[in-house]
């Protein structure tokens, strides 16, 4: 198949990028620089150009693009370039294809678990209403954007993604830093549902929803998701480290400004339309993946 990324280069996209190279995939990246060591097409993320031309005859278009949500806190300036840098990329490719003679089957589109807001302890489907704090009202808006190209005849899916779990980067280094240290343990009550899912499982998962049907809303998680002290516990076990501090939310509040609601929300998804599909997940459980991911057995 011949597959086009946008975002390629980044923490799932170069992963994916591997993964479809390694099974004999035609892949494209659109960067925002030239590659020597793959084919690469140079676009800037927002506008039209000759770019569009590698949309031509793709199987299927993936969208990674989006800066990191927990780098530096968030002042109107960071919001605008967080969401920038979804809205624009999603919007230009929806227009390259609307232009497309022979248009894509497939468009994949990045989206998060904080569409949902902060939701204590309800269930969440695809069909839960969205969240009304920032990241709510962006991925409802990133949504949007890519479902324009369900109209032009290209099936489309928003992945939900939940945290995402791998040595190589992400957020497992983050949330693992202060373990390391000695210091670490649950934030805030602990309560707080986290939806996670493997890096490996999101690449097959990925896979599998090109070849698939399933189009609209998919939530990208693990399900079996778990209260953040039952994280910190597990992280702290696998590491061999104690977890007996927590941060309290006065203090997240304090250090990290608005920042601190991605930790604090909770979450607690379940993967309802990929495994009715027949997805199967090779990490289900938390003890497993956290062994997985941190020392790869």
């Amino acid at each position: 198949m011949k597959i086009v990324i946008a975002g390629g280069t980044g923490f799932i996209g170069g992963q994916l990028r591997k993964t479809l190279f390694s099974k004999g995939h035609e892949v494209v990246v659109l960067s925002r620089k030239p590659y020597q060591e793959f084919p690469s097409v140079v676009w800037d993320g927002k506008s039209s150009g000759e770019w569009q031309s590698a949309i031509e005859g793709a199987d299927a278009v993936i969208n990674l693009c989006g800066e990191s949500i927990i780098n530096g806190r968030w002042d109107m300036r960071r919001k605008k370039q967080i969401y920038d840098s979804r809205i624009l990329p999603t919007r230009a490719l929806v227009a390259a294809l609307s232009q497309a003679k022979e248009k894509p089957k497939v468009l994949i589109n990045a989206s998060a678990c904080g569409f949902y807001g902060d939701r204590d302890d309800e269930e969440l489907s695809e069909s839960s209403k969205p969240g009304d704090d920032f990241l709510g009202k962006l991925c409802v808006d990133w949504e949007r954007e890519a479902s324009i190209a369900q109209n032009l005849g290209v099936r489309t899916i928003s992945l939900r993604m939940g945290i995402v779990l791998s040595r190589e980067g992400g957020a497992l280094r983050h949330l693992a830093f202060p373990f390391r240290l000695g210091i670490g343990g649950r934030l805030g009550s602990g309560r707080q549902w986290m939806s996670w899912i493997v890096l490996e499982d999101l690449i097959s998962m990925i896979l599998f929803l090109i070849d698939s049907q399933v189009f609209g809303p998919v939530n990208a998680v693990s399900p079996q998701p778990v209260r953040n002290s039952d994280f910190a516990s597990l992280l702290a076990g696998m590491l061999k480290r104690p977890a007996w501090t927590f941060v309290p939310r006065w203090a997240l509040g304090l250090g990290l400004g608005e920042v601190s609601a991605v930790l604090l929300s909770s979450q607690r998804a379940f993967p309802g339309k990929l495994e009715a599909a027949g997805f199967k997940f090779r990490f289900e459980d938390l003890s497993s993946a956290l062994d997985f991911a941190l020392n790869r057995h």
